[in-house]
């Protein structure tokens, strides 16, 4: 058997767009008191895509829970409405 194939995606490098997009988030999810951490870790998604061209991106504010991909795989309601209400937060922040 042979295995082939190599990287797929460009890396996500944080950019100034990206840094401001998250210091924009993390005031909009200070003022639900939430206290929204920055980090980075490896994997990959479609938004490696956009932010190659450009486009300011953060990815992670998507489900809160544990065990990605994993048979024990699950997720939190009240921290899915959580990161509802700071993505609002951040959409209400663009039509200011």
């Amino acid at each position: 058997m042979t295995v082939t194939g190599g990287w797929n995606r460009p890396a996500m490098e944080r950019t100034p767009e990206i840094a401001a997009l998250y210091a924009l988030t993390r005031a909009a999810a200070a003022q639900l008191g939430v206290d929204l951490a920055e980090v980075a870790v490896g994997g990959a998604s479609d938004g490696n895509f956009a932010a190659a061209l450009g486009v300011p991106v953060l990815d992670g504010l998507g489900a809160v829970g544990a065990g990605a991909h994993a048979r024990h795989e699950h997720v939190s309601v009240d921290g899915m409405v959580e990161r509802a209400a700071v993505a609002a937060g951040v959409m209400a922040a663009f039509v200011r």
